[in-house]
């Protein structure tokens, strides 16, 4: 298994135990990367964080575009597995959207029910769609922000202002190439 899997697997079990218990994600994130079994690798901590900051917009992009489900329905596992998809989907410009979507799939293949692979490709396969609308209705929506030190509202850390005309430019030439490669995958039958 890949790192950034098993950091997203990682991250997977401290955001469902959080929920389970009742205990706020980063304290148990924390209490987590202290105890250090199994470890809690840098990104796994970046996916936990990156969660938890968009939280809010995460939960209503997923309620309101689960068709017949209401976020507290869906089984937990998959709800998790629907964030952290949904935060690399729109908040890593690091990830391609392909892989954050595979990626979900594979975790809820592997941990949840035999419909949930299913619904968790084509709920995200719907905020892929929605994509380029979420960013343009939100110029600033943090994209990068958790990789290169730029706050959310597109200052770096030091106050300069970034150049985010430069940022999103880029984050929609990745979206039009994963979508060329996600064609070409469907066209090759795979």
């Amino acid at each position: 298994m890949a790192a950034r899997s098993k950091a997203r697997k990682r991250a997977l079990d401290i955001l469902f135990e959080a929920e389970i218990r009742g205990e706020p994600p980063l304290t148990l994130l924390e209490d987590r990367a202290i105890q250090a079994d199994p470890p809690v690798t840098s990104y796994a901590r970046e996916l936990v964080r990156g969660v938890q900051a968009h939280r809010d917009q995460i939960d209503e992009l997923l309620a309101s575009n689960a068709r017949g489900w209401s976020l507290s329905r869906m089984p937990g596992v998959d709800r998790n597995i629907l964030r952290i998809g949904t935060y690399e989907l729109l908040w890593r410009a690091d990830v391609p959207d392909a892989v954050a979507i595979s990626e979900a799939v594979v975790l809820a293949t592997d941990l949840s029910t035999d419909a949930s692979p299913a619904f968790v490709n084509g709920l995200l396969a719907r905020l892929l769609e929605l994509k380029p609308e979420l960013l343009a209705a939100d110029p600033e929506p943090g994209v990068a922000a958790e990789q290169d030190g730029t706050a959310q509202d597109g200052t770096a850390q030091d106050g300069t202002a970034q150049d985010r005309t430069a940022q999103d430019r880029t984050a929609q030439d990745r979206t039009a190439q994963d979508r060329t490669a996600q064609d070409r995958t469907v066209e090759d039958g795979a």
